[in-house]
């Protein structure tokens, strides 16, 4: 990136934030600090009205704006990519605001891009494999965010994995995050007094309440740290298995989430090792959707646990059958 590229950059991100720090922006455009001293100092001989505190950042004077800025062919795939994304991977009222935001992004769009993003927007497909139930809000995520950014205490009706019934709860949402297509939020809850992982489309009923929150809670960056520290200590259990090289590829997308560790090549096929604290129901269970083109290395606590599943779902099967 040239050096004016690279200004007009800068002030883009000062334009989209409240305030920018210059390592940041070191660390993004990957120049020095003094280099980044020096834009700033050409931004302010231009007139641009910037404001720094030692040790906070740099602003931008509230009022000021560029006209709209022109976005590349690229960047305009980029937005169509992520609306396509939008689509299915987020509830009705986000969905809403970010086709508005679309549209504003559309009109400041050359006549040439316009037609290329028209025509690359019927050529993206994205299937939604996530099954919602009936009556989930269309707002959930929206009211989430709302919570998460104001600190206020949310009321939802909740029906818990293997539950009929709802329960009504109040929650203090403190993250927000997306796994296996489905949207989860990390929130304090007042009934069981802990934090609790609650799954969006198990939240019938959700409203903001004006109440703020109780007490600082913990941060989302600390909660998420504190998790992985805990699934250290877990007491992990090593598994190697092999696996015929034809079904390898078909494995990539889960083992990452069951302690996948490294793999060998072998001959004929290829020796993976896992190091996971869920042997029994989570590893054992992945195994034997597999197991006619595997084998288990160690240890013999994973091959009873599978030879235990496969003999109930074959006395079972034969229950079904008599």
């Amino acid at each position: 990136m040239n050096r004016f590229d690279r200004i007009t950059a800068i002030l883009i991100q000062l334009q989209s934030r409240r305030v920018v720090r210059a390592q940041e922006l070191a660390e993004r455009f990957e120049v020095s600090l003094r280099t980044i001293y020096r834009d700033i100092r050409t931004l302010e001989e231009a007139g641009v009205p910037l404001y720094g505190e030692a040790g906070v950042g740099y602003s931008i004077v509230d009022g000021y704006r560029l006209p709209p800025v022109m976005f590349t062919r690229e960047e305009a795939m980029a937005f169509v990519t992520a609306e396509k994304l939008m689509e299915q991977l987020s509830d009705r009222v986000i969905r809403k605001h970010f086709q508005e935001a679309m549209y504003k992004v559309k009109a400041v769009l050359r006549g040439s891009e316009k037609d290329f993003v028209e025509d690359l927007s019927s050529h993206i497909y994205i299937e939604n494999t996530a099954d919602l139930p009936k009556n989930i809000p269309g707002n959930v995520l929206e009211v989430l965010f709302r919570a998460i950014s104001q600190k206020k205490i949310v009321q939802i009706s909740y029906k818990a994995h293997g539950r009929e019934e709802e329960t009504r709860r109040l929650i203090e949402p403190i993250g927000v995050y997306h796994e296996y297509h489905r949207w989860y939020t990390i929130a304090y809850c007042h009934l069981r007094k802990d934090y609790r992982h609650f799954r969006a489309d198990r939240i019938y009923n959700i409203a903001l309440t004006p109440r703020d929150r109780e007490s600082e809670r913990e941060t989302f960056d600390n909660y998420l740290q504190q998790k992985e520290q805990q699934s250290h200590i877990q007491q992990q259990t090593k598994i190697v298995i092999r696996v015929d090289k034809k079904v390898k590829a078909y494995l990539q997308y889960k083992r990452p989430y069951l302690g996948f560790i490294s793999e060998k090549e072998l001959e004929d096929s290829v020796e993976m090792t896992f190091l996971t604290p869920y042997l029994k129901d989570g590893f054992a269970r992945w195994f034997i959707t597999f197991a006619d083109h595997a084998e288990i290395v160690e240890p013999d606590e994973l091959r009873q646990s599978v030879a235990e599943i496969i003999k109930g779902i074959t006395e079972k099967h034969g229950a079904l059958s008599s």
